[in-house]
């Protein structure tokens, strides 16, 4: 995912968010032949719809398109953000507090890069470093916020088929 200021993250926003959607966030991969995707995940609290995709597609391609912000040609892909929703922001964090989680570390701690776990919350504890606290394997975890390469939540399957 992109970082949370990044130049794509914050034009995703611009165009996102007034049109009534939640950003959950921004990809931006290379493939071969110097082509590239950009990925939006999108979502809203009905869901998401194809006509939703198309919708956001639309007024973020024209957006892009003036203030052409990649080199060379990309794909456009608008999506919903799926049952293991990626979380990127810290708002997402507080959201899905006392769900299971897995996360990947840019660098090891403790010798592990993967954790899963329950998210206990995101607390600075005065120190002004958003740490993410995890239940896992045991014990509490506090993972800094920035030393995360990814987090997601873990479909619950069984919580579903009972709604």
């Amino acid at each position: 995912m992109q970082p949370v200021d990044s130049t794509l993250t914050q034009l995703a926003r611009r165009v996102v968010e007034p049109m009534g959607y939640e950003l959950v966030g921004v990809e931006h991969f290379q493939r071969g032949g110097g082509a590239s995707t950009l990925r939006v995940y999108i979502d809203h609290a009905r869901g998401i719809n194809l006509d939703d995709c198309t919708a956001v597609s639309q007024q973020l391609s024209g957006v892009l398109d003036v203030e052409d912000p990649l080199p060379g040609h990309y794909d456009l892909e608008v999506s919903s953000p799926g049952l293991d929703r990626p979380l990127v922001f810290p708002e997402h964090f507080a959201r899905f507090v006392g769900q299971r989680i897995k996360l990947r570390l840019a660098e090891k701690v403790e010798g592990r890069r993967n954790l899963e776990g329950v998210l206990l919350g995101l607390d600075s504890k005065g120190t002004g470093i958003e740490m993410v606290r995890l239940e896992a394997e045991g014990r509490t975890w506090d993972i800094a916020f920035a030393a995360l390469e990814s987090a997601r939540l873990i479909p619950d399957f069984a919580a579903a088929a009972r709604r």
